[in-house]
């Protein structure tokens, strides 16, 4: 992923979803908004103590940016779960959606920018060119154990008759495992849901495991049907890369929040 500029956001540009030329999107750092420290400064998170005004400030900023405008920004109330939102009909307030709460937006709308917000976890785009049916899915270790990526494919599939193999896959900046320990009910929850994902969990000591949800998105998305050359991936860990991106994990929770978006032309 290249870093590139529209007006004042600065974002990671998937250049797999470029090539295809229908639609804008990326996963945006925290620099040139409104907010002051130490939210500073494109904090785009509804959740946190931010005022309230600079946060919309922020999603104005990124809205025009790319055309949509605010009045057809759709984000959601995100917790931690595998509900989509589906829209596929023309909607006269795409405000209202922020009080739904689910983890992931599918749409064939055109001008219709749907969006991810994060700090650690894992925000993804998926892009059907041939179908022109776009999702943004936020995945942390819930929704990645509960295989979010596979079921935002699948929805995909079954409502807009998407061929797995044609769709393109964009894995955002998120915390990596050099920074990210976690315990025994973690890995517990993915190996529940039967995925045998404790193969992205290296131990680090007793009832310890350094996991990489970039990783198990990806196999998830393997296993899908997307081959190995329609998903990038962006190379930054949140975490150690403190000048492009929030993490809530090293700020201790009094952080912004990023964005992983994308829009039908």
């Amino acid at each position: 992923m290249k870093q590139s500029k529209a007006d004042k956001i600065h974002y990671l540009e998937p250049e797999l979803f470029t090539a295809s030329g229908i639609s804008s999107h990326g996963f945006t750092t925290r620099h040139e908004g409104v907010s002051r420290p130490p939210y500073n400064s494109l904090n785009l998170g509804t959740t946190t103590l931010d005022a309230a005004h600079n946060v919309e400030g922020n999603r104005h900023l990124l809205a025009n940016a790319f055309g949509g405008g605010p009045e057809r920004f759709v984000a959601v109330t995100q917790v931690h779960g595998v509900d989509l939102l589906v829209i596929d009909t023309p909607n006269p307030d795409y405000l209202h959606f922020q009080r739904l709460t689910c983890d992931g937006i599918i749409t064939n709308q055109p001008e219709v920018m749907i969006a991810v917000s994060v700090a650690d976890c894992v925000p993804l785009l998926l892009l059907d060119p041939e179908k022109r049916v776009v999702a943004a899915l936020h995945a942390g270790w819930k929704g990645t154990a509960g295989n979010i990526s596979a079921k935002g494919v699948a929805a995909m599939v079954e409502l807009f008759g998407s061929d797995p193999s044609r769709i393109l896959a964009a894995v955002g900046p998120a915390i990596s495992p050099c920074c990210y320990e976690v315990d025994l009910p973690v890995l517990e929850a993915f190996r529940s849901q039967g995925g045998g994902y404790e193969r992205f969990a290296e131990p680090s000591g007793e009832g310890k495991w350094r996991l990489d949800m970039s990783a198990a998105n990806v196999a998830q998305l393997r296993d899908a049907g997307l081959g190995e050359e329609n998903i990038e991936v962006a190379p930054h860990c949140v975490s150690c890369t403190s000048e492009l991106f929030f993490s809530h994990r090293r700020d201790n929770g009094v952080t912004g929040r990023q964005m992983g978006f994308i829009m039908l032309k």
